[in-house]
């Protein structure tokens, strides 16, 4: 199993950022095809009480990298990710295989 991971730092309006990615980008990503599964999480704290430097992770699951690349690469994909602009800047993506 692959996964897309996206990290999103602080945005300086967080309710514009939270109304912009449940209500248009959520719905994009949920139209990859072979998704398997989304995750997001709102973070919260680091372990040492330090200022987190992200504010939002998804992770996105996929069968294998060539379903991720696929879903990424597509029509589907190319939306989803040129919506990131409008609510975001400076995310940071990582492809992971998952070991367990």
């Amino acid at each position: 199993m692959y996964k897309l991971t996206v990290l999103y730092p602080l945005p300086a309006d967080t309710a514009a950022f939270d109304a912009h990615y449940s209500a248009v980008h959520l719905p994009l990503v949920h139209e990859l095809p072979g998704l398997l599964r989304v995750e997001v999480a709102h973070v919260v704290a680091t372990p040492d009480g330090s200022t987190p430097p992200y504010y939002l992770m998804t992770e996105l699951y996929f069968a294998d990298i060539e379903s991720l690349q696929a879903g990424m690469g597509g029509p589907q994909g190319q939306a989803a990710a040129a919506d990131m602009s409008n609510f975001s800047s400076g995310a940071t993506m990582l492809v992971c295989a998952v070991t367990s």
